[in-house]
């Protein structure tokens, strides 16, 4: 899931580079952006921060905060709002096994002590 939203962010900043009409310093802030978390939803660094990055990016091309020509397909709405969703889901699953993340500040093991003895009725 993470590889899909990563490449998914990637390919959705390059579009939005291309469909950039004059040159803005705000319309390519957005771009560089969407670039941004997606290689590090890639890299499965700093999971959480890049899938909200993610989320609050595909909301605004749900609701149409961010308007290029790019993402004028009939379905692009649709499509953005499902990223979003897919994105927060991962922000709560988190980076998985292999990623930076885990490499660099351990897997999360949660460790459930045995019972002390028989349940009580």
């Amino acid at each position: 899931m993470r590889s899909a939203i990563g490449v998914t962010a990637i390919a959705q900043g390059v579009l939005y580079l291309q469909g950039v009409e004059a040159f803005s310093a705000a319309a390519v802030t957005i771009g560089v952006f969407f670039i941004v978390a997606g290689a590090a939803l890639l890299a499965g660094f700093a999971t959480p921060l890049a899938g909200l990055l993610a989320t609050v990016e595909n909301l605004a091309i749900a609701a149409q905060w961010i308007s290029v020509r790019s993402f004028s397909a009939p379905g692009a709405r649709i499509v953005a709002l499902e990223m979003a969703i897919l994105a927060v889901a991962l922000s709560l699953l988190g980076p998985g096994a292999y990623s930076l993340d885990a490499r660099l500040f351990g897997r999360r093991e949660i460790v459930i002590p045995p019972a002390s003895g028989p349940p009580d009725y």
